[in-house]
């Protein structure tokens, strides 16, 4: 029951961070997700945290990611993703 329920946690994570990314968005974080996991999982959260809270207003593009993911390599001691 357990695996059931952990495949669909990890199905609504997909399906906020599709309606919240663009594909190139989406390649880019699985991309850095093969050598970074950490780092990966800690921007998902953020964007998933935004997004649900309704503080994202709009789509975030592959320009937004890189900028997303510079700032989070700056920051190694907990990073957190501003959003204008």
């Amino acid at each position: 029951m357990g695996s059931e329920e952990e495949r669909r946690k990890a199905l609504e994570r997909e399906g906020i961070l599709r309606m919240a990314m663009t594909p190139e968005a989406r390649l880019r974080l699985n991309n850095v997700k093969m050598v970074r996991p950490e780092v990966a999982k800690m921007v998902e959260d953020q964007i998933i945290a935004l997004y649900s809270s309704g503080r994202l207003n709009r789509v975030i593009t592959d320009q937004d990611m890189r900028r997303i993911l510079l700032e989070v390599s700056r920051r190694r001691r907990g990073p957190r993703i501003r959003w204008a």
